[in-house]
């Protein structure tokens, strides 16, 4: 689609009464299941999230197995039956399955949004989200810069509080460092977590407050390198197995940010904070140097638009336009739904 930014920032919009039913289809991973569940709650909708569980072969081949699909739904799941939605949404190719049943159950009642490309039918979905990195182009499709995620103003004010305390000892200014892990293009190995961890170290000897997170696909040992590094910084360090994840605490409460290269989701939601946001490099991966790059195509956008910075050890300040590129979409979504 060829909507402008001039045309989605169109006058204030409220639903017709009453409110269109939303089903979010997800299969339980939070990482998809918030996507779905932000754009739709951005689109002023109320959802009911639909788990669904799919059996063999439609678990491993959605979308590219479609035969035979009103048998694809294991009973230990979700019921997708008749009253059917008005909107269905669904992140990922687990969900597309899903989405071409109903569109094709309700006769086309159903608005179905797609979000993320699912390679295959993309004729099958009423509307596509996808980042304008994939390359995917359509009359359906809407890009966008980055990905949907939940993060908003009012949900970051409403967890500030949480973690006031754990984070009290942590001084002023506070960057949050935000570490992913190895991916299709880029390697992470404790040597790179050393070095960077020795950068760290040296804001923290200047003053700087460090809160410091991993995630699932850091690894034990990466982690293990950068605690060692920080040692008697003072950082807090969550590495998954200290209680509850405080990631949406240090996105509160940080000045500023160190983000790795590897995570789109990671820098796309710092981002929408309008605070200073660093990405720190990661090796290649061997044999992934050349050819086309999607990680990297991202950053060199959001750094042509003022919003990111890469990391050399220093930590800037700066201001921008946050990244709010939910609030677009779900205004062309609704547009486009109610058109139809």
């Amino acid at each position: 689609m060829n909507e402008t930014i001039a045309e989605a920032a169109e006058a204030a919009f409220s639903w017709p009464h009453p409110l269109p039913i939303c089903w979010v289809i997800g299969d339980g991973r939070p990482g998809l299941e918030n996507q779905s569940l932000g754009l739709a709650e951005a689109m002023g909708l109320q959802p009911v999230l639909k788990r669904v569980v799919l059996r063999k072969p439609w678990r491993v081949a959605s979308p590219y197995v479609t035969a035979f699909k009103r048998f694809a739904f294991s009973s230990s799941g979700a019921r997708l039956e008749a009253p059917w939605p008005d909107i269905a949404i669904a992140t990922g190719r687990p969900g597309a399955l899903p989405l071409i049943y109903l569109r094709e159950a309700s006769k086309g009642r159903t608005f179905t949004v797609q979000v993320q490309d699912p390679v295959v039918r993309r004729g099958a979905f009423d509307r596509i989200v996808v980042p304008w990195h994939d390359g995917v182009a359509g009359d359906t499709v809407v890009t966008m810069d980055g990905s949907l995620h939940i993060i908003t103003e009012q949900r970051l004010a409403a967890e500030a509080p949480r973690w006031a305390g754990a984070f009290a000892p942590i001084p002023h200014p506070r960057v949050a460092v935000l570490i992913g892990g190895a991916n299709s293009r880029y390697d992470l190995r404790p040597e790179d977590m050393r070095a960077l961890g020795g950068q760290l170290a040296a804001l923290a000897a200047q003053g700087f407050g460090l809160l410091v997170s991993g995630s699932r696909r850091t690894g034990e040992a990466n982690m293990a390198a950068l605690i060692e590094a920080l040692a008697g910084t003072g950082a807090y360090i969550y590495n998954g197995e200290r209680g509850a994840n405080p990631y949406l605490g240090m996105l509160a409460h940080a000045d500023a940010f160190v983000v790795t290269c590897d995570s789109i989701n990671m820098i796309t939601e710092t981002a929408s904070t309008g605070k200073p946001v660093h990405i720190a490099g990661l090796p290649f991966r061997r044999g992934r140097e050349g050819g086309r790059n999607k990680f990297a195509e991202f950053v060199r956008r959001l750094e042509a638009s003022g919003r990111v910075r890469y990391f050399d050890g220093r930590i800037e300040t700066w201001t921008y336009e946050p990244l709010r590129e939910m609030d677009r979409v779900a205004q062309i979504l609704r547009r486009a739904f109610l058109a139809r």
